[in-house]
């Protein structure tokens, strides 16, 4: 499939094309925030503590307000846009290649290493994934990398058995067999023959994890095992703000509300990729 087809089938997705426009603002506000963002995302305004926003009586000079410590929430918001959307992305990118290894392997591999890598993967998913992630983050203590480190490993055993499903099935196909037959090793069928015949389900799925990677980070933000302050980090910014909920609606309401709509919108863009991605999909419209 080119890109022309791909976009055409895309395109037929209305919410996917609006939270690819939404996503694609984000993106571009988290690369240039030092330059969007109106202040310093940890400097203090001590005249303005909990200011509104500045269509609830507030001042222009702080268009969505300040929170409890006099910090201007449309800077942290874009600031903490670079946090959340790079932490999600590290985290994907550290579970989809061990997925892929390992998915790969036991696709391969005897009936004991697929055994024994599936079993291990099985017992990493009984475990509630943010109970673990918290496990983990105890052990690791808290902080930025360990975050990334703990939601990479709540996440790859959908990445490996999604991988291992995918492969066994190309296994079976004539193209596998005429690649054996022609002597290809066992490295080139699994990286060269099989494995790009893997990706559309694997894209799909890597972007719904990206966006419950940025929920999971804001958990853990919001329990304190995250970013740590005073880094700005939409869970983080909800933790800190919990106690102001009645009196100052907006420190809550607006990290919330980006979350929701960053998550929303990544999943929107998912179910187009789905369906521009799958054949079963396009054959059946």
């Amino acid at each position: 499939m080119n890109f022309r087809e791909f976009w055409r089938a895309f395109s037929l997705n209305k919410g996917a094309v609006a939270g690819l426009l939404f996503m694609a603002v984000v993106v571009l506000l988290a690369l240039f925030a030092p330059l969007v963002a109106p202040h310093s995302p940890i400097e203090q305004y001590r005249d303005h503590f909990l200011q509104a926003p500045v269509w609830a009586g507030g001042s222009s000079q702080f268009l969505l307000g300040t929170d409890e410590l006099g910090r201007d929430l449309l800077s942290r918001l874009i600031h903490g846009a670079r946090l959340s959307l790079l932490v999600g992305l590290v985290s994907v990118l550290m579970a989809l290649v061990p997925g892929v290894i390992l998915g790969l392997v036991a696709a391969f591999a005897g009936k004991w290493v697929d055994s024994t890598i599936m079993r291990v993967m099985d017992i990493v998913m009984a475990l509630p994934s943010l109970l673990m992630a918290v496990a983990i983050m105890a052990i690791l203590g808290p902080g930025l990398v360990n975050a990334m480190i703990a939601i990479a490993l709540v996440s790859l055993p959908a990445y490996v058995r999604l991988v291992r499903a995918s492969a066994m099935s190309e296994l079976k196909r004539d193209y596998v067999t005429a690649a054996r037959l022609s002597g290809a090793r066992t490295l080139r069928l699994m990286f060269v023959t099989v494995l790009p015949n893997c990706t559309a389900p694997l894209i799909v799925h890597a972007t719904m994890s990206f966006s419950a990677a940025i929920l999971e980070i804001a958990a853990l933000g919001f329990l304190g095992l995250g970013v740590q302050p005073p880094l700005p980090e939409w869970g983080t910014m909800l933790a800190s703000a919990r106690d102001y909920i009645e009196s100052a609606w907006w420190v809550v309401t607006l990290p919330g509300l980006t979350i929701l709509l960053s998550v929303l919108a990544i999943n929107l863009v998912g179910d187009g990729l789905r369906d521009a991605l799958d054949p079963k999909l396009k054959s059946a419209s």
